[in-house]
């Protein structure tokens, strides 16, 4: 892929990103840290990885986390970890998978900053989690396909709870990073 080189006037910042964290969601694979990294350098603003905070945090992987302490654990320690980092200045912050189903984070999130749902189809979310499937522990001990259906059945009724919604799939990050630049001044047009 090209690396994204904007003009001037195209990294200038919708005002509501400055003021607002951007709170991308989604399921593994939808590409919520490759977007995430591309859109701060775009906006100008700090980029942030929940799962790799969490990692920092327990001072273990996220596969030794639910390993050793468990997926509920594994949530609590995601809340906690999740609501520091929305204290912190405004920039785009990459939740994990499962946070935006926790009620507590959803309302964090809706409270504080503006929610984006990187939506993502069954084929696409397998071809890009096959790689790395050891390091997804929902994903190492069951058939991947129906993994994802599942979680795209529970999931994807509460990720609709964000403001906005754009796919990912084919097309290249900088055409999904440009989208949420126009929406995030669109929103903030009419804001």
């Amino acid at each position: 892929m090209s690396e994204l080189v904007p003009d001037a006037e195209a990294t200038a910042a919708p005002p509501r990103a400055r003021a607002w964290p951007v709170v991308l969601v989604g399921l593994m694979g939808a590409g919520k840290t490759v977007v995430g990294r591309r859109l701060a350098r775009l906006l100008g603003v700090s980029f942030c990885d929940a799962d790799e905070e969490i990692a920092a945090a327990a001072g273990m992987g996220i596969p030794d986390i639910f390993e050793v302490y468990g997926e509920a654990a594994f949530r609590d320690l995601e809340r906690r970890v999740i609501a520091r980092l929305m204290r912190d200045p405004p920039g785009v912050l990459a939740l994990g998978g499962g946070a935006f189903v926790d009620p507590e984070v959803r309302r964090l999130v809706k409270e504080g900053a503006v929610s984006i749902w990187l939506r993502a189809d069954l084929e696409t979310l397998l071809r890009r989690t096959e790689r790395r499937r050891h390091a997804r522990p929902l994903l190492a001990k069951e058939d991947p396909r129906r993994v994802l259906r599942r979680l795209m059945e529970e999931r994807y009724p509460l990720y609709a709870e964000a403001d906005l919604v754009v796919d990912t799939g084919e097309q290249p990050v900088e055409v999904v990073v440009t989208r949420i630049r126009d929406l995030l001044a669109d929103r903030a047009r009419r804001s």
